[in-house]
């Protein structure tokens, strides 16, 4: 029996990294408490909700993603990524196949306290649509960074999409959340065969951004309609963090897997 590669042994612990996190999306929907707020939810919320994500991606992605980027060191993440790749070319040992993993986590655990300290804020004066934009920009960030940390440039338009794609189906839970991952894999294996680049979508960025704001209002429809009254607001807004860990981790999955299957194009492996 032939020798894994490093490459190989990085694609295995991937596929328990996504049999770990599919398992919560399966096992975790909406809990019951919040649920029970159903009859108090004005009938419009989802409606108002969805054209707030949406606006909030139209306007980061014209002109906030600039200001994004003085969160952090962008030429930096790049750096480290060219770094990350000549060593794998020199030694081509474990250690520096999970380089790019490692890096691609560093800032996760800051993001999530940064949303921590917003959403609370926001919440304890009754934001809750307010404070969509703010998520959204930490949201982002997030995965901006995982996104230098594997070597793609989400300036492209092609990249948004895949982005935009990522947060959605992050944001599902159930048969819905399967569907979802199992198209995104498929997606992500055509886009492998191509070398790693994204040739184009049969989605416009614009329908996608649609869809990725349908999905985040449906998830968080209970905690924003808590988070808008004030105080009580406070309840609603501690959920941020929890969708920003969870978005973070999944693009984490995604970008590594397309990442390790360009990588692996062309050997039999399991999918």
């Amino acid at each position: 029996m032939a020798r894994k590669t490093p490459w190989q042994k990085e694609w295995n612990n991937l596929l328990k990294k996504e049999a770990k996190y599919r398992k919560k999306r399966v096992d975790g929907p909406t809990s019951l408490l919040l649920q029970k707020l159903d009859r108090f939810i004005p009938e419009k919320l989802s409606g108002t909700l969805a054209a707030a994500f949406f606006k909030a991606f139209q306007v980061i992605f014209e002109k906030g993603t600039r200001l994004i980027e003085l969160t952090y060191n962008r030429k930096k993440k790049q750096a480290d990524f060219m770094v990350n790749n000549y060593a794998n070319e020199m030694y081509g040992n474990i250690k520096t196949a999970r380089s790019f993993t490692k890096d691609a986590k560093g800032s996760r655990l800051l993001n999530m306290i940064i949303s921590f300290v917003e959403g609370v804020v926001l919440g304890l004066l009754g934001l809750g649509i307010p404070d969509i934009p703010l998520f959204m920009a930490i949201v982002l960030k997030g995965v901006y960074e995982v996104a230098l940390s594997y070597g793609y440039d989400y300036h492209d338009e092609n990249e948004k999409v895949f982005i935009l794609k990522v947060i959605e189906v992050a944001m599902t839970d159930d048969e819905e959340f399967i569907a979802g991952d199992e198209q995104l894999n498929e997606a992500i294996d055509i886009i492998a065969s191509d070398g790693g680049e994204i040739g184009g979508w049969s989605i416009s960025k614009e329908d996608q951004m649609r869809l990725t704001s349908d999905s985040l209002s449906k998830e968080m429809l209970y905690t924003k309609f808590i988070q808008g009254w004030t105080i009580l607001g406070v309840f609603g807004g501690i959920f941020d963090p929890v969708y920003v860990n969870r978005i973070t981790k999944y693009a984490l999955l995604k970008y590594r897997r397309r990442f390790l299957a360009t990588r692996l194009k062309g050997e039999n492996i399991e999918r």
